[in-house]
């Protein structure tokens, strides 16, 4: 399920240095921006401050009032948002950078589309050397991307073959500053709890899978921080056989609860890898024209190949695709934290644009449109507390923003639809946006062969 990094690296001859280079990025830090007349959503509570003014100054919010009482200085970029909302900049907690040997086009590309759909905040989960640089700087602002916060290379079979190896690997990883410890599946019970007790004694969060030999109920024990891609409850409610017990479910609801585990459940690029989505319906996202050809026709020899395998079954994948949703179900019901994530860019996960494939089945799940954005905005800030503020609409926090055209808390569809992004305190306009996606697409149809 990994991207193939030589097969990207096919494509960075085809993209136009200029489109995306760091220069445009840069903006003064004493610049003062005001929002105003608009309407804010500021994701603190289920309500909207009709008529107010928003004042940014650098990259931080310094003052929020209703319009009549704001006074906006004699210079500061003023933009018109009567009628249009204001909120928080959206989170991607599962997501992917492309490592720094890739083609730096394709890099700063796939960082600006995140930023084009509103994700000003990406939590990339698989590192690789030299990754630590490029998140100074996109953190800077010397690049244009959303603000990076970044795993190490994983914890897998791959790459650990002992205890001793993972004792080792965590207290390297703390040292070199990584965000997060990533684990990946293959892990031994023994040196997950090597990985665990290591990363307790100094202080690094570990998340991800859950390997088999571990199992959902010990992770939780031994203190995983995230359980993503619902790793581990299919399994252990044995939901790819039948319906679901319901009492077991419960039980494991309880258990996530009290544990304090966050889940990222990356609904919609499961569907695509268990089989559950036709490959007519994924060749036919409009998005795919943002993608190098070549990797979009390695998302469909491998979904061809998935389907035409001889152990495929269309009916077991429908019955897992229904259990992950009621397991979400449940969990959201049972009040265990929720955070937003994609796993972009991966198959047919287009990164930004894989949002709107992610809601519609999280509103299927009885999510409200005011507890996703929760999930993508102020739960993304909590669960960053120790590193920033953000992730709401208040004064000192970080100047993550989003301007939509209509109003989120009744049509999450109105995400589509952004007058412009801002991203510590950097604005990026509609036209701008538009600009920069149309040149790449064009980059994408003038120099690669169809697919």
């Amino acid at each position: 399920m990994r991207i193939r990094w030589t097969l990207i690296a096919l494509t960075g001859s085809l993209l136009i240095g200029s489109t995306f280079g760091a220069r445009s990025a840069r903006s003064p830090s004493a610049t003062e921006v005001a929002f105003l007349h608009v309407n804010v959503i500021p994701m603190t509570a289920e309500r909207i401050l009709e008529d107010h003014t928003v004042l940014v100054r650098g990259d931080r919010i310094v003052e929020i009032g209703p319009s009549a009482r704001v006074n906006v200085p004699e210079g500061a970029v003023r933009i018109e948002g009567r009628g249009y909302y204001l909120l928080p900049g959206l989170g991607e907690m599962h997501g992917h950078i492309p490592p720094p040997q890739a083609p730096r086009e394709y890099l700063e590309a796939i960082l600006f589309l995140y930023l084009s759909n509103g994700v000003t905040t990406v939590r990339g989960m698989l590192g690789a050397p030299g990754q630590l640089e490029l998140r100074e700087r996109a953190n800077r602002g010397e690049i244009l991307s959303p603000t990076l916060y970044l795993a190490g290379p994983s914890f897998s079979d791959a790459s650990i073959n002992s205890p001793e190896e993972a004792i080792a690997r965590v207290r390297e990883q703390k040292q070199q500053g990584w965000d997060l410890l990533k684990i990946h599946p293959g892990l031994t019970r023994e040196e997950y709890d090597a990985m665990a007790r290591t990363a307790k004694e100094v202080g690094m969060r570990w998340v991800g899978h859950v390997p088999a030999a571990v199992g959902i109920v010990h992770a939780l024990e031994m203190g995983q921080e995230t359980i993503d891609h619902l790793d581990g409850y299919i399994e252990y409610l044995e939901g790819d056989k039948g319906p679901l017990d319901r009492a077991k479910l419960e039980d494991i609801v309880r258990r996530t609860r009290e544990a304090g585990a966050w889940v990222v459940p990356t609904m919609a690029l499961w569907e695509v890898l268990i089989g559950a989505r036709d490959l007519e319906t994924l060749l036919a996202y409009p998005e795919l024209r943002y993608m190098p050809p070549q990797v979009v026709e390695s998302w469909t020899r491998a979904h061809r190949a998935r389907l035409s395998d001889p152990q495929y079954d269309r009916k077991r994948a429908e019955r897992i695709a229904a259990n992950r949703k009621e397991i979400l179900r449940a969990l959201h019901r049972g009040g265990v934290r929720i955070l937003f994530g994609t796993d972009a860019p991966q198959q047919f996960s287009v990164p930004g644009f894989s949002i709107h494939r992610e809601i519609p089945v999280m509103l299927e799940c009885g999510l409200t449109p005011y507890e996703i954005l929760q999930t993508a905005t102020r739960n993304v800030g909590e669960y960053f507390r120790h590193k920033d503020r953000f992730g709401t609409i208040e004064v000192g926090a970080r100047a993550d923003l989003i301007l939509v055209k209509g109003n989120p808390l009744s049509d999450l569809g109105h995400l589509k639809h952004l007058a412009g992004v801002m991203v510590r305190g950097r604005w990026i306009a509609e036209a701008e946006i538009q600009q920069r996606l149309e040149r790449l697409a064009a980059t994408y149809r003038a120099g690669s062969p169809s697919r």
